[in-house]
């Protein structure tokens, strides 16, 4: 008898080209009445909600710098979950700033959207226009950096993030790693509230670079209460980019691919403004599917809501990287957040 070769990837990846995302807005159904749906469908899938606890909230020190003052402060966001964050607030500005929430990509930590190396390649991953608070507060903005869970001092190490045991210890527990970080992004934003009286609360945005952007794209089509969102090489379809290559695990939700295509986590977002960034040569969020994907959610979720016009995609020149001359004055336009 002879002998057949199984490959279970092959057979996975025809599965994913067959999907038929369930969850898809259909024709005629009320955008509004979708995203209600949607929503709750989405937080089931990351494991969401998790135990609210009382605010615990530890400041730890207020700094002035070169034309911005910067407070380190400490919260938990659940009993045993540690949040340290750092608020960069403008010189000179006293009340009614609006917030950039900056969210690192794998690397050492949030030290790089503060644009502060610790380690080597640090730098590197600043020169790509990854000191993402930096650039918001010299912008005029309130800037909030966090560690996300398995970066830098939340599991990280001197080398770079440690996701793999944390998300695969979460999928034990019904949880997600990517769930966890938007929760915490959600308690920081609670705990921001009550020290900061500089900033305006209705005007919160969110972005970040790769993994950071990931977790920008899910914590906006969480929370409604975000206004704008800026994510940097984190979106195209699923298939060619998480499930066509090797990613982290930190990328993967259980099941999301029989509801959603990262076009109705756009959707979600309809109408706030949601700027998408993508490198041209990004091999591992492939620009064609990317193009694909905001055309779906442009047409499917905005133009419904009359907000054709409130979601933008960015082509950078390169790869995996920001692009702040591109991209600033982009959200800038769609948010009316000028200095």
């Amino acid at each position: 008898m002879p002998y057949t070769l199984f490959d279970p990837q092959a057979e996975m990846l025809r599965r994913m080209r067959e999907c038929a995302f369930e969850g898809r807005i259909r024709p005629g159904e009320d955008v509004s009445a979708w995203q209600e749906n949607a929503r709750r469908r989405l937080e089931k899938l990351l494991g969401l909600p998790f135990e609210q606890v009382l605010p615990e909230t530890e400041v730890c020190w207020t700094r002035e710098r070169d034309g911005y003052t910067e407070t380190r402060f400490v919260l938990y966001s659940e009993k045993d979950a540690r949040v340290p964050c750092h608020m960069l607030l403008p010189a000179g500005k006293k009340h009614g700033l609006p917030l950039m929430v900056c969210l690192q990509g794998h690397s050492t930590g949030m030290h790089i959207s503060l644009g502060q190396p610790k380690f080597d390649g640090d730098q590197e991953d600043i020169d790509g226009d990854r000191d993402f608070a930096r650039q918001a507060v010299r912008r005029g903005y309130a800037a909030m950096a966090l560690e996300q869970r398995a970066f830098g001092e939340c599991g990280g190490t001197e080398k770079g993030p440690d996701c793999h045991q944390p998300a695969v210890q979460a999928l034990l527990l019904g949880r997600t790693l990517i769930g966890e970080r938007c929760w915490d992004i959600r308690c920081a934003l609670e705990a921001a509230k009550a020290l900061f009286k500089e900033i305006d609360f209705d005007r919160v945005a969110v972005m970040g670079n790769s993994g950071g952007g990931t977790t920008s794209f899910y914590a906006a089509a969480l929370y409604p209460f975000i206004s704008a969102a800026m994510p940097s090489c984190a979106f195209s379809g699923f298939l060619p980019s998480i499930g066509g290559q090797r990613h982290c695990i930190c990328n993967y939700v259980p099941g999301i691919m029989k509801y959603f295509d990262m076009a109705e986590l756009a959707g979600l977002i309809a109408p706030r403004p949601l700027v998408i960034v993508s490198g041209i040569h990004d091999s591992i969020f492939p620009i064609d599917s990317a193009k694909e994907q905001f055309e779906i959610a442009r047409e499917r979720y905005y133009a419904p809501l009359g907000a054709e016009d409130r979601i933008y995609h960015v082509h950078g020149p390169q790869g995996h990287r920001f692009y702040a001359a591109e991209s600033w004055p982009v959200f800038e336009a769609l948010s009316g957040w000028k200095k």
